[in-house]
């Protein structure tokens, strides 16, 4: 189980937080778009830390999970905790893929597929606008939950 509320945003805190989004962060996390391949400025990313949600801040992969797929997008063999990521088919252009998306918000967050590296297997493939950066030694703050806050149950 996680340590981290995963209630869902409320109205006002979903409208609060869409509204610090730059088009191109609503295009991907609200109309599931994709961004351009070997753009995306969580690409090379080699610091530790941990990728969140961009919209919600709820915490997603861990920087030691990250690999190298050559593909263009940053990509992951596991979840920061299974229950952050959802799952969901996605039959869109033609293919059979399963789409993730965040466990608390649903924003899209890009694709998994089956040919990650073990112990896994999977290659979570995401769109580097879908996230937010927290280096090691820093809190992973909630902007959902903070003190002061429309955070409703907590």
């Amino acid at each position: 189980m996680s340590r981290f509320d995963l209630t869902p945003p409320t109205p006002s805190q979903r409208d609060a937080l869409v509204a610090g989004l730059s088009p191109d962060e609503r295009r991907v996390l609200l109309q599931h778009g994709t961004e351009a391949p070997f753009c995306g400025v969580f690409l090379d990313n080699k610091r530790e830390g941990t990728y969140c949600c961009r919209l919600c801040g709820l915490p997603l992969f861990r920087s030691s999970t990250k690999f190298d797929s050559g593909t263009g997008w940053p990509s992951f063999f596991a979840p920061y905790d299974e229950s952050h990521v959802g799952r969901i088919r996605d039959t869109s252009h033609g293919m059979i893929r399963t789409e993730i998306v965040c466990a608390r918000c649903g924003s899209h967050l890009g694709h998994v597929f089956p040919d990650g590296p073990p112990p896994t297997h999977e290659r979570h493939c995401l769109n580097s606008v879908s996230l937010a950066f927290v280096e090691d030694g820093h809190d992973l703050t909630d902007p959902l939950h903070r003190a002061g806050a429309d955070a409703g149950p907590a």
